[in-house]
């Protein structure tokens, strides 16, 4: 048995400060998925880049950077070296640090930072054109006999039951028409959530507002996911929201498959 988890951690070095080495030597995940590093590998402890856990395994990394300081970046670690790291290639979002795509023996694990598309829908056009870009890519892996699993921090809530307050939110970004068109659109092409495969229940949430103790009372969205292929979805064992994990507003999700 594997396992992938993925974490929106809102600052890679914020997350350290709260335990995060703790929380990756206790979970120990074959390969961890992260989005909103907010920085660049070169500002990063090396136990950070390079953890070692107490049975002496240590972790390989790869990192995507956003040019602008601070902001976006995603990253993966792997207890073994992946057969290949593919780029992205698409100059607008590997600028920002949207993705790291590795291939492994039995599937591509893709740990992706999906754009916000902001109030008023600001950014909306780039988010959308990111949608496209990562369906895209996903459809040519597959066609090319390869197995996917899109790890990440999507930015939407693809039905009501994936948010507290549904009707108050039509208008706001990550509930946009458009962006779960898009989901729509993706799973449509036969992706599945492993997610909700496994749970349909309401109140399942991986985000929540710093504000009015949201995540104290559970007024959440669920905008974390992790995406397979139809054909891998057989050897998925258990899909989870891991939503006791604190260190950012964001939960991890984890994903287990048969080797």
């Amino acid at each position: 048995m594997k396992s992938v988890i993925s974490w929106n951690v809102n600052g890679i070095r914020a997350a350290e400060k709260k335990g995060f080495l703790d929380w990756l030597a206790l979970e120990s995940p074959d390969i961890l998925c992260l989005q909103e590093t907010k920085a660049h590998k070169g500002q990063l402890n090396p136990e950070l880049v390079n953890p070692v856990l107490s049975d002496g395994t240590q972790y390989l990394s790869w990192w995507s950077s956003a040019k602008k300081a601070g902001y976006s970046g995603t990253a993966l670690y792997s207890k073994t070296e992946p057969v290949n790291i593919i780029p992205f290639g698409y100059p607008e979002f590997d600028d920002e640090g949207r993705v790291v795509m590795a291939e492994f023996p039995e599937a591509v694990v893709i740990s992706a930072y999906f754009p916000n598309s902001q109030e008023a829908g600001a950014r909306l056009g780039y988010k959308l054109d990111f949608c496209a870009a990562m369906l895209e890519t996903c459809n040519r892996l597959v066609a090319s006999g390869k197995h996917i699993i899109l790890c990440g921090d999507y930015n939407i809530a693809h039905k009501p039951i994936d948010l507290a307050n549904p009707k108050t939110n039509e208008g706001n970004p990550g509930y946009l028409p458009q962006e779960r068109a898009w989901m729509d659109e993706f799973t449509g092409a036969g992706f599945v959530d492993t997610f909700r495969a496994f749970c349909s229940e309401p109140h399942q949430y991986t985000w929540w507002s710093y504000r009015f103790r949201a995540r104290e009372k559970n007024i959440g969205w669920r905008i974390d996911y992790t995406c397979v292929d139809p054909a891998f979805m057989p050897f998925v064992t258990t899909s989870t929201i891991l939503k006791d994990v604190q260190g950012s507003d964001h939960c991890p999700v984890k994903l287990t498959y048969e080797n």
